[in-house]
């Protein structure tokens, strides 16, 4: 059985191994993926705004302003963009489309979106592998952290 280094190899591109992640996920494709709306731009800025507007009037409602908090704004602003984020994230999950609704809503009977999704799934798997080994001199330190302490057998609760 090989050990962790022989399965790290050198450090070539492990392209038989993307191949190998990009096709069963393009399998899995018809059953797995969904293409879902997302709000983009000045939508996001406009929604954002709109919380923003709310927390402030709802916070000064209760007494909190900024002559009262001056650094409110950063709770404001980062409560507006997760409120922001809840809606936009609950719109898009209610409307999902599968590949093959897509590939019939486009008139796309050469599977080209398959194809396109197949090339780019692959280079974004070879890209993470490559930023994961140009990080790998730091893991010594890193991993550190979950050693077993030293003295301690394992078997103790």
């Amino acid at each position: 059985m090989p050990n962790d280094k022989d399965s790290r190899g050198s450090s070539e591109p492990m392209s038989s191994h993307a191949d190998g992640v990009t096709g069963d996920l393009v399998k899995l494709m018809p059953r797995d993926l969904v293409f879902v709306m997302r709000f983009m731009g000045e939508s996001q800025h406009r929604l954002q705004s709109h919380f923003q507007d709310f927390i402030r009037a709802e916070l000064a409602a209760g007494g909190v302003t900024m002559e009262t908090h001056p650094m409110i704004h950063l709770f404001i602003e980062n409560h507006a963009i997760l409120l922001r984020d809840f809606v936009f994230a609950g719109v898009s999950l209610t409307r999902q489309f599968r590949v093959d609704e897509i590939e019939r809503l486009t008139g796309d009977t050469t599977s080209m979106i398959r194809v396109d999704i197949w090339d780019q799934l692959k280079s974004h798997i070879e890209t993470a592998e490559k930023q994961f080994r140009s990080q790998a001199g730091t893991l010594p330190k890193l991993l550190s952290a979950f050693e077993k302490p030293q003295g301690s057998s394992g078997s103790e609760k």
